[in-house]
């Protein structure tokens, strides 16, 4: 189960950092408006740090997209996904 539980998160933090780098923005710039250093940022996208819900719903609004499509899409099929909803 733990293992289980590693890879969805792993799998959650690469979405996150392959929708950032689509829209271009930097990690920098996230931290700035999520309040936090670029340093603990970057520990999310590695999935280093667990996030609570209110975070993943912030990172979401910044990103322009529905947090399930965080939560529920595979890395690698995520900027298709994205692409097809504009």
């Amino acid at each position: 189960m733990k293992d289980l539980i590693r890879e969805m998160t792993k799998n959650v933090a690469t979405n996150i950092r392959k929708v950032r780098e689509h829209k271009r923005y930097t990690q920098d710039y996230l931290a700035t408006k999520l309040g936090i250093s670029q340093n603990a940022y970057s520990k999310i996208e590695l999935g280093y740090s667990k996030i609570s819900i209110d975070r993943l719903f912030n990172i979401a609004i910044l990103l322009e997209v529905e947090a399930t499509v965080l939560l529920t899409t595979e890395a690698k099929d995520i900027i298709q996904r994205i692409s097809r909803k504009k």
